[in-house]
């Protein structure tokens, strides 16, 4: 898919001004989700797209710009969505794109900088002062990696260059879509004082009616109210922070990525479900999800976790630790299974079940389960080959048999 193609009509949000002093990018996928989809859809692009579950619980994942201007937003509930843009296609999402996606993207960032502050999978921040030798100014090195993930990856990403991660992250937001903002030094106040008081960090809806009832709309107002006046309506701690970030100072550093501490995936019912087979085959997809994953990351792990929310809400999680760590579906999905029927539920509803693998360490430094349920090693093979033939022809194209009927029914996009 072309650059053309991907963006949207008119011209791209850009504004370049003076970059000197503006070490840090914070750079943003556009429509994640949605735009990872269409690159095997192309037929597609320039239309309303929804990406999400359809049950009646099921919430919106991603929009493309085009459904977004009909009202729809991440987060909704799907059946709202739905009504609000009808013509729009809904495709179920595909977490294993996703997480090859955002891969890939990270890649990108780490061959330009070190210092890459992932926030999800679909944006970080970057200090990209040691690449300017290399790679020239920050406003070079942000058309770069706007290029790269074009050609790379197939979809756009939003930039925003500024001297601090608050004024970036902020910068990287109006430059959507498929756009950059560079906020120069010297103008971080004028680009600060005009905008809504909800778009500070830390600023909640109680925070935000509480602003208001002070009759502070803008952050401009803030940064002209005595601290001691915030300090009183807000506390110490908040009214000095605000006051801090409405003259734009923001001394965080980028501080590079941590390895994840857990992988897990989780499932919400389109109904409370109270058969127990339904159940446990729910907890196997989430098996092969969440092994997927850790093979996909090259880690490992040796604790289990179970976590049931039941139909009043309650939830409950249980775990159980590995003699040695695994990143075997069969394994997880076992232990997981243990783990259900030893709470005895005896035909409680349930709202939701959720499987996740913590203590991860890194793959080539563990060594190989020499056995468990019939040869560990065994089953790693047979998933090391799934997953190739994942890669090869698509999510889901080797599962186990239970899923098979469930998945094919859910299976490609539906119009609605």
């Amino acid at each position: 898919m072309t650059r053309r193609q991907l963006q949207r009509n008119g011209p791209l949000p850009e504004q370049l001004g003076d970059d000197t002093g503006c070490p840090v990018l914070h750079v943003d996928m556009d429509a994640f989700y949605a735009s990872v989809e269409l690159r095997s859809r192309p037929e597609l692009v320039g239309t309303p797209v929804i990406v999400g579950g359809l049950g009646s619980r099921s919430v919106v994942l991603s929009a493309t710009y085009e459904a977004r201007a009909f009202g729809v937003h991440s987060a909704m509930p799907m059946m709202r969505a739905r009504r609000m843009c009808p013509q729009a296609t809904v495709i179920p999402p595909s977490h294993g794109l996703y997480d090859e996606a955002s891969r890939g993207v990270m890649e990108i960032f780490r061959s330009i900088t070190p210092l890459v502050e992932p926030l999800s999978l679909d944006e970080a921040f970057l200090d990209i002062a040691g690449a300017q030798r290399r790679l020239g100014t920050s406003r070079q090195i942000g058309a770069l990696i706007r290029a790269r993930v074009v050609d790379e990856q197939g979809i756009t990403c939003s930039v925003g260059v500024a001297s601090s991660k608050f004024v970036a992250k902020l910068a990287s937001a109006r430059a959507k879509p498929d756009g950059m903002i560079v906020v120069p030094r010297d103008d971080v106040v004028a680009f600060l004082h005009p905008l809504p008081v909800g778009v500070l960090w830390g600023v909640g809806d109680k925070t935000e009616e509480a602003l208001t009832r002070l009759g502070l709309r803008t952050i401009g107002d803030i940064a002209n109210t005595p601290l001691s006046t915030l300090q009183r309506a807000l506390g110490q701690a908040a009214g000095a922070h605000l006051s801090a970030l409405s003259w734009g100072r923001d001394d965080r550093s980028v501080v590079a990525h941590e390895p994840d501490k857990s992988i897990g995936a989780e499932e919400t019912f389109a109904r409370d479900v109270d058969d127990p087979a339904v159940v446990l085959r729910e907890l196997l997809r989430l098996a092969e999800r969440t092994a997927a994953r850790l093979r996909a990351t090259d880690h490992m792990g040796r604790t289990i976790a179970l976590k049931v929310r039941f139909a009043d809400f309650t939830t409950i999680t249980r775990s159980k630790t590995l003699r040695e760590p695994t990143d075997v579906a069969r394994v997880v999905y076992e232990t997981a299974r243990g783990l259900y029927e030893a709470l005895g539920l005896q035909r409680a509803r349930i709202r939701l079940v959720g499987v996740r693998v913590e203590g991860l360490v890194a793959s080539d430094t563990t060594p190989r389960q020499l056995s468990m349920g019939g040869g560990g090693e065994e089953w790693r093979a047979a998933e090391q080959a799934s997953d190739q033939a994942a890669a090869r022809f698509g999510a889901g194209a080797v599962r186990p048999a239970t899923l098979v009927e469930r998945d094919r029914k859910e299976d490609g996009p539906k119009r609605v």
